[in-house]
């Protein structure tokens, strides 16, 4: 009987000599490797949402409604976009954070002496993701925890506050990302929170001949989101030209506090 496991043996290693002996050299030495376990695959990330907004349209041809929405991040106030709005009366939404509110005394100066056409909301104290979970979203750490998005919430507010605004209605987070505990969460604090059907400026990245055709295209019921904190940047030239677009066009602008609106992932129902 171990004669013929030793025959067997024998036979299967010469096969297999034979058989490399006959690939080419390179195949061969690929044969002659055992194979790596495929790698585990990595841990799924949080879900995280990217929230839609709507506005009640007009339902009249040719009369759009549109609500302008800027962010102020941090950084300088953007001359090019807040001189149209003030100069044509376009009403728009501002959402600020205690950063940019710090730096910007005079722009904020000017929004407040013109309650008819702005309307102040909360874009967060340190312009931090509002995610409950520790992710990077665009490079951006987010809160990580349940009491950071909370300190996040709560501090932008009480500096708009601090700074004579109105307390705010509605929430914005820095990246507009959430997950849906924080949102649960925001909206507990007693906020509506602010997506959007239009990327106007690409996060102020984009050129102004973009920023200026994606603006200018809004339709009835749309929310625009541009950023009105990056004077150095291309972006801010396109949506200033196309304010005056969407003027010249008859639309009908809106703050979010004038009007009913519709926001997906329970963001405002």
């Amino acid at each position: 009987m171990n004669r013929i496991f030793l025959v067997s043996a024998l036979l299967i290693a010469s096969v297999s000599g034979a058989i490399a002996a006959a690939l080419p050299p390179q195949d061969a030495a690929v044969a002659a490797v055992p194979a790596k376990p495929a790698p585990a695959p990595k841990a799924a990330g949080p879900k995280l949402v990217e929230p839609h907004l709507h506005i009640a349209r007009s339902g009249v041809k040719g009369h759009a409604r549109v609500a302008l929405t800027f962010d102020a991040c941090m950084g300088k106030a953007d001359d090019r976009i807040l001189s149209v709005l003030v100069s044509e009366r376009v009403p728009a939404t501002i959402f600020v954070t205690a950063r940019w509110l710090k730096h910007n005394p005079q722009a904020l100066q000017v929004f407040l002496e013109n309650p008819d056409l702005f309307e102040l909301e909360n874009h967060g104290q340190n312009h931090i993701p509002a995610v409950d979970i520790p992710v990077s979203i665009y490079g951006i750490p987010s809160a990580g925890s349940p009491e950071a998005v909370r300190q996040e919430v709560q501090g932008g507010a009480d500096a708009m506050i601090a700074a004579g605004i109105a307390a705010p209605h509605w929430f914005r987070g820095s990246t507009a990302k959430y997950d849906r505990s924080a949102i649960v969460q925001i909206r507990d604090m007693g906020y509506r929170i602010a997506g959007y059907s239009v990327n106007g400026d690409g996060g102020s990245l984009l050129g102004a001949a973009v920023t200026e055709k994606r603006i200018a295209a809004a339709r009835d019921g749309d929310v625009v989101i541009s950023h009105i904190n990056q004077p150095t940047h291309a972006a801010g030239e396109g949506v200033a030209k196309a304010i005056l677009d969407l003027k010249a066009k008859g639309v009908e602008f809106v703050r979010l506090q004038d009007v009913e609106d519709t926001g997906d992932d329970q963001t405002t129902q």
